[in-house]
């Protein structure tokens, strides 16, 4: 399975089209997961969706088609938690208010909170400290977004991930209709106003000298021109929420979509005293309609779930016949060939063929490396607890920060950092952009059971993009990975050894009837991996070094050909 933007290639989705039409690039893929800047969004680089509509910027149905011509299979996002500010929606009730027909679309924070908490001065209610210290929370502070109803109130909505607020300048003229300013006063309100929104300062702070009819009046100016960006929470005790998601559904299967990744779904379900992460078994409940409605348009849901392995959430969603994402094998992966042992990798495996779970596996993506994910809890020896030590984890992290890599966070509801959430680099950087390690990382990923996803970047050997992550202001730490290939950048890629062994791995992988049989795991010393793949006269057979990082890859078919790839 390819993964990338319709633009990380080239300007255009056709652009990637036409990637996948050279002769080097035929046979790889029989998938393709593109992100979702294939809808209409305008925040976190498409997780912020307007609506589930073609992007006609980067996307055209002459595309769709050449990808189907291509056999190649499509899988988009659901994002099932949040939808933009700007969406249709949204906006209708910016400008009904309580009229509008999607009031309980999205999740009034006082609402939900009331009998639960105090009302503070900054008008929104903080929850009790017993329901505060459950929350589980992606950003410091409170997840709310105050919006500004038509009737002037201001009202927090529920918003757990991105969010940003700008102020506009205003005119004299602005404040025309305004009785009782003079002309002086009031263009020394406006000079006043604009050098505080240049300032990012209070801008309640420049107007209080004014009498208080005057300040709300010109508040009020103010707050009419300020825009939002943010991931509002749908509220999913409404009945319209899910007739939108059938309405995505739909209109997913009709772009070509045969799997539909539940981005941000453990966060859906919502109570006053819960952790309002993955509450159970109401979120149990809101899966199993959402697999109802999905079987409709025979669409194969893939919860996309980050939590420690220690909690063996992993282990309860495959159970329910789930495909889940491995983020344990990224670390494992780094892990390995860095430290020269398959222990951890090895115990990992025999897990994934003991509970016949299904996987999509992956080294790099767009987002970051996972690490929290590795971290053992609860009762239990510490190898039954987590995948690695907590000194082995802090290495791996040590290690890819040392090579230029960027940190994400999880924070308490005090704003205090709790853990470390991810590490954002790309996989070749965070290997210390070493080829023959980024090469056997590859050659065990496809030997893994699951469905391999490949980002495009670790295709190409990417490099981390430290301007663009400067660029990115507070979330830029994410576009250390992201930076788009230019079709003379396929060319040149295309003669570079690395990325032409990686395509003859990916194609044997693609290609071998013998990954549709059964995998034995080997290892005749700590240091040393072998993985084996048999589906009757089918074979292939991956024998690795990960001390020296050489390996070598033989397929045998059943016409009696033989092929040996050696990595030395």
């Amino acid at each position: 399975m390819l993964n990338a933007y319709p633009d990380s290639i080239g300007n255009r989705l056709a652009d990637t089209v036409q990637m996948l039409r050279r002769p080097e690039l035929r046979g790889a893929f029989s998938l393709f997961y593109i992100l979702p800047t294939f809808f209409n969004s305008d925040l976190d680089r498409g997780f912020s969706i307007i609506d589930y509509n073609l992007n006609d910027a980067l996307v055209s149905r002459e595309d769709l088609k050449a990808l189907k011509e291509l056999g190649i299979l499509l899988k988009f996002d659901l994002v099932l938690n949040h939808l933009s500010v700007g969406s249709p929606q949204f906006q209708d009730m910016l400008s009904r208010g309580d009229a509008s027909e999607y009031k309980d679309f999205f999740i009034d924070w006082n609402e939900f909170w009331r009998g639960h908490g105090e009302m503070g001065s900054e008008g929104f209610i903080v929850p009790k400290p017993e329901h505060l210290q459950k929350l589980f929370m992606r950003k410091p502070g409170l997840p709310i977004l105050k919006v500004r109803f038509p009737d002037g109130s201001e009202r927090p909505y529920w918003n757990t991930f991105y969010q940003q607020v700008d102020y506009h300048p205003i005119s004299l003229g602005d404040l025309a209709s305004i009785d009782g300013l003079s002309p002086s006063g009031a263009e020394n309100v406006v000079n006043k106003i604009n050098a505080a929104i240049v300032a990012k300062q209070d801008l309640r702070s420049v107007v209080v000298e004014l009498p208080a009819a005057l300040r709300e009046r010109v508040m009020s100016v103010v707050e009419r021109k300020r825009t939002y960006l943010g991931q509002m929470d749908l509220n999913a005790r409404s009945e319209k929420v899910w007739q939108f998601y059938e309405d995505t559904f739909r209109k997913l299967k009709e772009y070509g979509a045969t799997l539909v990744r539940l981005d941000a779904f453990a966060y859906l379900h919502k109570e006053p005293g819960k952790t309002n992460f993955f509450n159970k078994p109401e979120t149990w409940h809101y899966l199993s309609r959402l697999r109802d409605l999905a079987s409709k348009y025979d669409l194969v849901l893939l919860p996309e779930i980050h939590c420690e392995y220690g909690v063996k959430l992993h282990e309860e969603v495959a159970g329910e016949g789930y495909p889940i994402y491995d983020f344990f094998f990224p670390g494992l992966v780094i892990d390995a060939l860095d430290r020269g042992t398959s222990r951890a990798l090895r115990k990992w495996i025999a897990e994934v063929q003991q509970r016949k779970m299904q996987t999509i596996t992956m080294l790099g993506c767009h987002d970051g490396i996972p690490v929290l994910d590795l971290k053992g809890r609860g009762q239990g020896t510490p190898e039954e607890k987590a995948l690695l030590s907590e000194e082995e984890i802090d290495g791996i992290v040590e290690r890819i920060l040392a090579r230029g890599g960027r940190v994400k966070n999880l924070y308490g509801p005090d704003g205090r950092k709790i853990a470390y959430y991810q590490v954002n680099a790309t996989f070749f950087s965070a290997l210390g952009e070493d080829e023959r390690k980024l090469l056997l990382a590859r050659a065990l990923h496809l030997f893994m059971p699951g469905i391999p996803q490949v980002w495009y970047l670790d295709l190409f050997a990417g490099k981390n993009d430290y301007e663009a992550a400067d660029r990115g202001g507070a979330a830029g730490h994410k576009e250390i990975n992201r930076t788009t290939l230019s079709l003379k950048d396929i060319e040149e890629g295309l003669t570079r050894s690395v990325v032409l062994q990686q395509l003859a791995l990916i194609k044997l992988r693609n290609s071998s009837p013998a990954f549709d049989g059964d995998l034995e795991v080997r290892s005749p010393v700590d240091h040393r991996l072998e993985l084996h793949w048999r589906k009757g006269s089918d074979e292939a057979i991956l024998k690795a070094d990960l001390r020296n990082h050489s390996f070598t890859v033989e397929r045998r078919s059943s016409t009696g050909e033989q092929a040996m790839l050696d990595f030395p």
